[in-house]
């Protein structure tokens, strides 16, 4: 059978990665990983230096780079999990299945008179929020919306000045709940109550390890949004 013999701190879901040992993977803990013995390493672009990874391949431990830009890229990225992973059955069929509900969903808002124009937030000061570049902009046009953000900036979670956020004027504000926001955001920057989202309190706050993990729970984030 195939386990799991250790997650990174990031990782939350499903509860049974609490009861292994956790690997910190930014710095790469290579003593701990080694001690680990696996298998397989799966990692995603950008987290893991490719020397490092060098280094546990000389080991005999592969390491598996990911790279996602959209839902499809998350569904095909199962199927190549399974095929490595020798499920190949199990992964082809559960990603049909997410294709399926997503083309489902798709098909519903296929037909949006509007398309509102959502702002995701990461942080507050500075701001910084989801870029065009982020699978949440591939989430909303399935949802017949859009990333409030259309131009494309070099990092995929850019920082923005107030005076960019009132030009786009987005109708929906991702990041936090009304008063949270309100506490931790608009009262540092109150010009920005100006908005559409704040004018007609379309603020909401998403679950944090749906909208922002590539996963199988892809489809689930989407529903939410």
């Amino acid at each position: 059978t195939t386990s799991i013999v250790g997650p990174s701190p990031q990782c939350g879901y499903p509860a049974e990665v609490y009861s292994k040992p956790v690997v910190s993977n930014y710095p790469v803990d290579f003593e701990q990983v080694l001690a680990l013995k696996p298998d397989l390493v799966f990692t995603v672009e950008g987290i893991t230096p490719l020397d490092m990874a060098a280094r546990l391949e000389e080991l005999g431990i592969p390491v598996y780079y990911q790279k996602y830009r959209s839902v499809a890229d998350i569904l095909t990225g199962i199927e190549d999990i399974g095929r490595i992973m020798h499920r190949e059955q199990q992964a082809n069929y559960l990603a049909d299945s997410l294709r399926k509900q997503v083309q489902e969903i798709e098909r519903r808002y296929s037909n949006q008179a509007k398309q509102q124009r959502v702002l995701a937030i990461t942080w507050s000061d500075p701001i910084y929020v989801y870029g065009q570049n982020t699978i949440l902009t591939d989430q909303l046009r399935i949802l017949g919306a859009e990333n409030a953000v259309q131009e494309v900036f070099d990092q995929p979670y850019p920082a923005l000045t107030r005076e960019y956020i009132l030009k786009l004027n987005p109708d929906v504000l991702l990041g936090g709940s009304v008063e949270r926001l309100e506490r931790e955001f608009f009262s540092l920057y109150p010009e920005l109550r100006k908005i559409a989202a704040y004018q007609n309190k379309r603020i909401y706050q998403p679950t944090g390890n749906l909208i922002e993990r590539p996963s199988p729970r892809v489809v689930e984030s989407i529903r939410e949004l």
